[in-house]
């Protein structure tokens, strides 16, 4: 067994039990307590008005922008890299470029895209340790699992635990790449096509790909799901 983490940041390892029959592995802990950032969000957000720099319509027009998005943006980039080799290419090399060519407004300050290529050989996983950084230009708003605790701090000492508990299972010589996102640095995982999906067209190929699996904790739907 293998496994390789790419990390900005340090991090602990914490056991944690999960109840059954809970939804998802990662969500006991989210809640909605007025946490130091949040009151600090709030006044920030108060000052910003105050002061006549953003109105109220404008905070709102952003945060509604922010919610419209969804997976359905990185699906679409996804299906596009595997059906043409040429933007596959430019998508690993400067994904940035590559989604903005799609439609995709990826200039919000000098935030950096970086792809990564599931194989046979390599299995990607991305997570915040710190925060919930995302990829939100394409994926929309991280889901509550994703920003909880338990899969920030258990998924880089114990990947494949963490994927099994998603129902993934890899062989033993796949090494697992954990990618840690920072403030100016997200990740994309390009998940691997699936089998009999020739013939296929981009739009239903892009109907197979989940959020999921472009963070990197499930492989892409099969042809017949």
């Amino acid at each position: 067994m293998s496994d390789h983490h790419d990390h900005h940041h340090g991090h602990d390892h914490h056991d944690h039990s999960h109840p059954p029959g809970q939804k998802h592995p990662f969500q006991a802990d989210v809640d909605d307590t007025l946490t130091y950032p949040r009151r600090m969000e709030i006044a920030l957000r108060e000052l910003l008005i105050e002061k006549g720099i953003l109105t109220a319509d404008e905070i709102r027009a952003a945060i509604e922008d922010m919610d419209s998005r969804s997976p359905a943006g990185g699906a679409k980039v996804v299906a596009r890299a595997w059906v043409d080799p040429e933007f596959k290419a430019a998508l690993l090399e400067d994904a940035n470029a590559a989604c903005t060519r799609l439609g995709f407004d990826m200039s919000i300050r000098e935030l950096k895209l970086v792809a990564v290529e599931n194989t046979p050989e390599v299995h990607n996983i991305v997570v915040c340790t710190l925060c919930s950084c995302y990829p939100r230009a394409l994926l929309g708003l991280p889901p509550a699992w994703y920003k909880s605790f338990a899969y920030r701090s258990r998924v880089v000492n114990e990947p494949r635990a963490v994927l099994a508990e998603f129902g993934t299972t890899l062989p033993d010589n796949t090494v697992v790449r954990v990618h840690d996102s920072t403030a100016d640095l997200r990740y994309l995982v390009l998940p691997m096509r699936p089998a009999n999906t020739e013939g296929m067209s981009e739009e239903q190929l892009a109907a197979l790909v989940t959020r999921d699996c472009m963070i990197g904790v499930s492989a892409a739907r099969s042809a017949g799901a």
